[in-house]
């Protein structure tokens, strides 16, 4: 029996009919079942029949995949990284909240990898969890300039707050892995992990003053300077006679190949500051320069500049009037001997540095005599004796002292080559005019000769 003027409070259906049930009359919604009484929706629906979608938990949104893959994501760099469980948590709110937000929620898949090992990254340095941005674009496979781009955006859109981790917190936690406290090794060996950051991070700054770190990775170089400062703090003859290798068997690490490497080069840096002091009355070796550690790095700016200036007076000393370049029929004015005749590239690093320049320019280096400058422009260098400009350098990044590039050398025909040359009008035809341009212009050339005799 359908009730008429009756609506259904929970679809608005007019589809209501009065149901027997035992001894009780009740009106029912027969669209979604719900049970009408004097026309107010009962507190529940009748047992056993049909629940509505809206009123079941199934309305919850679920979280997507990408969502599920992203929070593995972090779970797994948190495993790597064997962080505190605390700092697992804040990760995944963090991701949870980022992954929302309309600036992250349309970005590829890449991004959003990328955005995990940042919102790890972020926790880890709020919890003073010493952690480089280069680790992360390892783990996430980015590029450390485009997981910063994303940390930036991130730390914007979050308002959140987190602390720089300078080189010394990174290298603090490295040193710390370095079983050689005075409980597990003995007293003449052992040293104090505080003594030991300081030390090692002056080396750090040193390699980086000097080009040593740029394009490397930073354990390596951080294994060296460990190494070089627990060898320098008390450079006894036992402690010197330790090679990379017996140290981190000691020390109880895994060792870096490429830190033999960073050692070799971080010991000829020592090497050409610790020349400079003038104290020192021996030859400085790398056999003997771990001694002279501790003065170098009080001294190190002071011992920078000077090896600097030095090494550019000894370049203007070898080569006073510039290299081979100029034409040998132009001589030089007596007004114009101050300046360089004839520079080469190689002498590129001298006219680098303003210095040495304006003394080249105020004291005339340049010889008087033009036909001794002449002499030195005419004699020809042998390749064996031509450098790359960056073993003449005192300091460069390693990519340019080790260059594998080989030096294009120019034909013999082109080495007279000025560019003063006269050009005929044979040549200009051959290499301006085109095999169709020619044509044209001998046709024009014969309708112009046509009219003339007309």
């Amino acid at each position: 029996m359908s009730a008429a003027g009756l609506l259904c409070p929970g679809c608005g259906s007019s589809n209501i009919v009065e149901d027997d049930l035992y001894s009780q009359a009740q009106m029912v919604c027969v669209d979604c079942g719900s049970v009408v009484s004097e026309g107010v929706l009962a507190a529940d629906p009748l047992e056993g029949t049909a629940v509505s979608y809206s009123r079941t938990t199934a309305v919850d949104k679920k979280p997507c995949k990408n969502l599920i893959e992203g929070l593995q994501r972090v779970k797994a760099i948190c495993r790597i990284l064997r962080v505190h469980e605390e700092i697992e948590d804040l990760s995944d709110a963090y991701y949870n909240r980022a992954y929302r937000h309309q600036s992250f929620i349309n970005v590829t898949l890449h991004k959003k990898h990328i955005l995990a090992g940042c919102c790890v990254l972020v926790s880890c340095r709020q919890r003073n969890w010493p952690l480089a941005m280069g680790t992360i674009g390892y783990l996430v496979d980015a590029h450390p300039v485009e997981v910063g781009g994303i940390y930036q955006d991130m730390l914007k859109i979050l308002n959140v707050d987190a602390p720089i981790i300078g080189v010394t917190d990174v290298l603090q936690a490295h040193s710390e892995e370095y079983k050689i406290s005075a409980t597990q090794v003995p007293e003449e060996l052992s040293e104090n992990s505080r003594d030991l950051t300081k030390r090692a991070v002056a080396l750090v700054e040193l390699a980086a003053d000097t080009w040593i770190v740029t394009g490397r990775k930073p354990i390596p170089v951080m294994m060296a300077a460990v190494y070089l400062a627990w060898q320098s703090l008390k450079p006894s003859k036992l402690r010197l006679s330790f090679s990379l290798s017996k140290f981190c068997q000691m020390a109880k690490v895994k060792q870096q190949k490429p830190a033999l490497k960073r050692i070799a080069e971080m010991k000829e840096v020592l090497c050409k500051l610790g020349r400079e002091l003038p104290w020192i009355r021996e030859a400085v070796t790398p056999d003997n320069v771990i001694r002279q550690v501790e003065d170098i790095l009080q001294n190190r700016s002071a011992l920078l500049r000077k090896a600097l200036r030095n090494h550019e007076e000894a370049l203007l000393a070898e080569c006073p009037a510039g290299g081979a370049g100029d034409s040998p029929s132009e001589e030089p004015a007596p007004s114009q001997t101050s300046e360089p005749v004839g520079q080469t590239p190689n002498d590129l690093s001298v006219q680098q540095n303003g210095k040495a320049a304006a003394k080249t320019e105020q004291t005339g280096d340049g010889e008087s005599n033009p036909a001794t400058v002449l002499q030195r422009v005419n004699t020809p260098q042998s390749p064996d004796t031509e450098t790359h400009w960056g073993k003449r350098e005192l300091f460069a990044p390693p990519c340019v002292i080790h260059c594998k590039r080989k030096r294009v050398e120019q034909p013999d025909t082109l080495r007279d080559v000025t560019g003063d040359e006269e050009i005929s009008d044979s040549e200009i035809d051959s290499y301006i005019r085109t095999p169709q341009e020619t044509r044209d212009f001998a046709k024009s050339q014969e309708i112009l000769s046509e009219m003339r005799k007309s």
